[in-house]
Parts: C-alpha cells; structure tokens; sequence
C-alpha cells in the first residue's frame, strides 16, 4: 500500500495537475528533494506521470495493477541478504579476503552489529593502486563512515530501496534498525541486513514469474 505522504502526494496531483513538484512541496511543507523518493515510486507505478515545464499529471492507469499492487507491498526485510561485517582493527587486506571468501562487493565495518562504516571494492582497489601496504592499514581508514551512509531500515518498500540505488549510484545499503543517540548526539545503526542490485534484480524477476503474492 502506499504511504500516507504518497496517497497526499496522489490526491494533490489528482486534483490540481498539472502541478510542478516545487508546489507539491510547498503544500506538504518539504523541501522538493524530500519528495524525490515518493515522487519516483508513484512514476514507476504509473500513477502519475511528468511533462517538461508542465508538472506532473494524475493518470492511475496501474493503480488497479496486479503486479504493481504486489510490488509497492514488498518490504526491505522481505529480501534483504545476511552483511559480511569485519571488526574495525581488520586490515585491509583481511576485508579483501572476506570479500572474496563470501563473494560479496561490500563489507560492513562495526563492533556487536553497531555499523561504523562501509568498504567497497572500489575503495579497496583505489587504496591499492596507491601502493598502500593492505596488509599494514586498518581497514577504518579506507571506510566510509557510518554519519556519512545512505541506508534503509527494514520496514521500507523494497522501491525506496531501489530508487536509492540508482540515486547514489552504489551496488548495496545497509539495512539498519536506527537505535538512541550516543553521549555525542551521533546516531547510531544497528545493522541487520544489507540490500543490493542483485536483490532487487531477484525480486523483480519473482514479481515477473509469479513467485510473489
């Protein structure tokens, strides 16, 4: 089902189309790119549809879709995959290792699943092309940092998900529960799961053969 922003967003556009997505903004009181997601995910499901220097139209043409019903119901935690998480002291050259052995293309870097940060291949490649010895260097110091992450929580459609893929161009999210703030008033992520292309690859084929319902 969608969201209780979306069905507003729905029903603005319904109503008063063609309407740009700066008015739509300025009506639920966001910024233009708070809206991005939600604006995306009712595109893709061909609910609206935008016009260069018009705005976007209501058009509901899917809204009684099969498939698109049974995709905007899928949850993050219905198809996320098991993180390969190292502990922050690993060397770089060990989160290599891992990265092969589990055959992933992103590890997580954290202590009691408390998520502190994310290595890519490419992180690893660049850190070794600079003649770095990976065997001497902590793999923090090649991590991004968690204050610095795009993430998804569990209970998210698996959409969001996508569309943060595409928007951040990067092959995998965290899947986080976010817990209380530390004495420093810094956020912290419990991670539970991690979500990539390939996931959402494997789930758009299930929609496709009828796996899910």
């Amino acid at each position: 089902m969608l969201s209780e922003r979306q069905e507003t967003i729905l029903n603005i556009v319904k109503e008063q189309s063609p309407i740009t997505g700066q008015h739509i903004a300025a009506q639920l009181h966001v910024t233009r790119a708070a809206l991005r997601s939600d604006l995306a995910i009712l595109t893709m499901l061909g609910l609206i549809d935008a016009r260069p220097k018009l705005g976007y139209f209501f058009t509901g043409n899917k809204e009684k879709d099969l498939l698109a019903r049974i995709i905007i119901n899928i949850r993050v935690e219905s198809c996320l995959s098991q993180p390969v998480i190292v502990g922050e002291h690993t060397s770089a050259y060990d989160a290599v290792i891992a990265m092969f052995t589990e055959d992933v293309g992103t590890v997580f870097v954290g202590t009691d699943n408390i998520l502190a940060g994310v290595v890519s291949r490419k992180d690893l490649l660049k850190t070794a092309l600079g003649n770095n010895d990976l065997k001497a260097l902590p793999v923090r110091m090649v991590m991004t940092p968690s204050s610095k992450l795009i993430y998804v929580e569990p209970q998210e459609q698996a959409l969001v998900a996508a569309q943060r893929l595409m928007e951040y161009e990067v092959d995998c999210l965290p899947v986080v529960h976010v817990l209380d703030r530390d004495e420093e008033d810094r956020k912290e992520l419990q991670i539970v799961g991690r979500i990539s292309k390939t996931n959402i690859t494997r789930l758009f084929v299930e929609c496709g053969l009828g796996r899910r319902s």
